[in-house]
């Protein structure tokens, strides 16, 4: 089990200036808790982050509202109302899309930021490059082949409830869900089995922005061909690989 002081020494590492990914009150943090979650209080800066800056919010109920086609901001508002009851602070108002990543992913930790690098290409009309191909192997090893791409939906239950359609036809559609999700007009998603891993997913992200931008203004992008990235996605040494970034420290 992920431990809450991890979860504070990411969500500093996240906040940190250098990394360019959440300045102020941007970008939220969370670990899966059994039945529940511990993800990051409203308000709270993650490069100041301390343990009571996080919330243990049940999942059974944050998901019961996104799956209630008539629940909207009124009832979010009761439910956020009872956890600072509980818990002495309003959970983020992304809580339920992390919610909807546990119900539908395997992940231990999601870390939601906002790279400037990311946000540039999610501002602009070539989006798509983030996910339309791989660029180089590495890119693949972290991100994965299939991350997925969401248009702009104003943050809140109908994001959530939005997302949560699209992780279910990206899973049917190619056998396991992505371990990134962009968010047009917003910023990025990292799934991952530990702090480790989704800080260094989002550092990979802010690369493969940064590579995506020099190679357009070099000409255009030219992704690698589809093979090549099936092969680097499912070869057992990379997979290796993989796993290990996983457990590294998020230094």
């Amino acid at each position: 089990m992920i431990t809450l002081d991890a979860l504070v020494e990411l969500s500093r590492r996240l906040g940190d200036p250098a990394l360019e990914a959440a300045l102020l009150g941007e970008g939220n943090t969370s670990v899966r808790d059994g039945d529940a979650m511990r993800v990051k209080a409203s308000g709270a800066v993650l490069a100041d982050a301390r343990p009571g800056d996080f919330v243990r919010v049940p999942l059974a109920p944050a998901l019961a509202l996104v799956s209630d086609p008539d629940a909207g901001d009124a009832e979010v508002d009761v439910f956020f109302t009872e956890v600072a009851a509980a818990e002495g602070r309003r959970p983020s108002v992304e809580a339920l899309l992390h919610a909807v990543v546990y119900a539908r992913t395997d992940a231990g930790v999601v870390a939601h930021s906002h790279p400037t690098a990311v946000n540039a290409l999610l501002c602009s009309a070539k989006a798509e490059l983030l996910v339309d191909g791989g660029l180089f192997p590495d890119q693949i090893v972290v991100l994965g082949a299939r991350p997925l791409l969401v248009p702009y939906i104003d943050p809140g239950v109908r994001l959530a409830r939005v997302v949560g359609e699209l992780l279910d036809e990206h899973a049917d559609r190619h056998g396991a869900p992505p371990r990134v999700i962009y968010l047009r007009n917003h910023g990025m998603f990292a799934l991952g089995a530990s702090p480790a891993e989704v800080l260094g997913m989002t550092r990979m992200a802010q690369k493969c922005a940064r590579v995506i931008l020099g190679a357009e203004s070099a000409g255009g992008v030219r992704f690698m061909p589809p093979t090549e990235v099936a092969r680097i996605d499912s070869r057992p040494d990379e997979r290796f690989r993989r796993a290990l970034l996983s457990e590294e420290s998020p230094a």
